[in-house]
């Protein structure tokens, strides 16, 4: 464990402290009182059109957290380090997105985001494209600001489905620079890049060394189709093992 990671752990409170599977971070908000809410045990948050609220979970045991963004705005749970070991990690978290947008022709979103020092790239395991062509959104891994460029490599394999409650899993494997998905359990591998396969510009893709990972929704597009968005996250974990799917 990183001292940044073992730093994080110390400061989380007995609902989201690593256990004996040396998980770095947990939450699942149950702790946390109903309301707005700009930090947590562990955590901070990034906004600009957008807000994150504790709430009570629809399914009626515990709570939740509910970030609402207006057009293209962003609203983020901010985790600091999360580097388990060896620059790589696992996240599991549980997500329902209400609805996913219909406009304009190949919108962009972002779910997750990992970032940090000497290099620009921003890495997104967790993100996707509105596919006028298909009428539909799809899952993909994609980058941006690095030496690859800006992409997203959706799938068709991987549909998005609105309204649902989602197990997703990542892995960031710096071994490779392998970003590995799996939704509810099943690993999606057309999904799966690495320093040699991925969908940018021709060269290596290459992490940087990880520094923070945001969870949450970002959709780049102005003027999109709805005008609002709703997710929920629920049960999130890092950690340098996997943990599996609930």
């Amino acid at each position: 464990m990183t001292a940044f990671a073992a730093a994080i752990a110390l400061a989380a409170s007995p609902a989201t402290a690593a256990g004996h599977d040396n998980t770095v971070f947990r939450e699942n908000f149950d702790r946390l009182p109903v309301g707005p809410v700009t930090q947590g045990h562990g955590w901070t948050t990034d906004a600009a059109g957008g807000t994150l609220a504790i709430e009570p979970s629809r399914t009626g045991h515990g709570r939740e957290l509910h970030i609402r963004t207006a057009g293209n705005g962003r609203a983020f749970l901010v985790i600091p380090a999360p580097a388990a070991s060896g620059n790589s990690f696992w996240v599991r978290a549980r997500l329902r997105v209400a609805e996913f947008p219909t406009a304009p022709d190949w919108a962009h979103w972002t779910i997750a985001e990992a970032s940090g020092s000497g290099s620009p790239t921003l890495v997104r395991p967790l993100g996707g494209q509105y596919v006028p062509s298909s009428g539909a959104n799809f899952f993909g891994v994609g980058s941006d600001l690095g030496p690859t460029g800006d992409w997203t490599a959706w799938q068709t394999s991987a549909p998005a489905v609105a309204g649902k409650w989602r197990c997703v899993e990542f892995h960031l494997d710096a071994t490779d620079n392998r970003v590995t998905v799996y939704l509810d359990g099943v690993e999606q591998t057309a999904l799966t890049v690495s320093t040699k396969q991925h969908g940018g510009a021709p060269g290596d893709f290459l992490f940087p060394d990880f520094t923070t990972l945001k969870l949450g929704w970002q959709l780049y597009q102005p003027n999109p189709a709805p005008s609002s968005y709703d997710v929920r996250l629920d049960d999130l974990a890092v950690s340098p093992h996997r943990l599996g799917s609930h």
